[in-house]
């Protein structure tokens, strides 16, 4: 895989169109974070800016229940109830969601779907970055599904079956075709282009009601790719106590 240098430290510029909310209700916001946008605050004052602290303007209790990395555009949940927020946050734990990404990769894919069950390790010296490493790495599980081919991309489904840090994104470098744009692990430390990874569709179970919803974000980069059907998660959540 192709080495890459160390990144320059990030300069935040966060986007400023509102948020794109897709459903809200007395638990829980799903919206579609826009690329460039990171879902929880950092450490300093100039990376306050999130989704999770726009979104606590509206709701002030409002809890992440997991993430997107800051390219990666597409469905984030937020909590807006502590009670919601610990069954949210339990189901992505016990792998109850369904998850379905786009994304577009450099080179054109010969096989039509595949698998990757590389096993992942945050490459501690070079952090962010995650690595591949078979002694003790941690089982990491995605399937590949081709939808278009181009010139000399391909756009693809993902489907992770685990939640690993750049899980999507090591995977598909490791099959050398990379994601477009991506700084990390991709040819270029600086491209011109925004990440070109999508969380496109989100299955999951409402905190309160325990229904099985299933949401869609429509993507920018692949504006006429239809959604599949979800299939309900094995259920491993509690009796609803709120």
């Amino acid at each position: 895989m192709t080495q890459v240098s160390a990144l320059p430290p990030l300069q935040y510029a966060p986007p400023d169109e509102p948020l794109d909310i897709i459903h809200t209700d007395k638990d829980m916001v799903v919206l579609n974070k826009p690329s460039g946008l990171l879902s929880v605050p950092g450490r300093t004052p100039d990376l306050h800016d999130s989704a999770l602290t726009r979104v606590q303007a509206l709701y002030p209790q409002a809890q992440a229940v997991h993430r997107l990395d800051l390219g990666t555009s597409g469905l984030l949940v937020i909590a807006t109830r502590r009670k919601a927020e610990a069954r949210l946050r339990q189901q992505f734990q016990d792998r109850c969601t369904r998850k379905v990404y786009l994304a577009v990769v450099q080179g054109l894919m010969l096989a039509d779907q595949g698998h990757s069950d590389l096993p992942l390790i945050c490459d501690w010296p070079n952090r962010p970055r995650q690595k591949v490493c078979h002694a003790t790495g941690k089982a990491a599980s995605t399937d590949f599904f081709v939808l278009a081919r181009h010139a000399d991309t391909t756009l693809v489904r993902l489907i992770p079956h685990t939640g690993r840090s750049h899980q999507l994104r090591v995977h598909m470098a490791h099959l050398w075709h990379p994601i477009l744009g991506d700084p990390l692990y991709g040819p270029d430390p600086e491209p011109k282009e925004r990440l070109a990874l999508h969380a496109f569709q989100l299955g999951l179970y409402h905190p309160y009601s325990e229904q099985w919803m299933s949401f869609v974000a429509p993507c920018s980069f692949a504006p006429h790719c239809t959604p599949t059907a979800l299939e309900p998660g094995v259920k491993k959540i509690r009796p609803a106590t709120l």
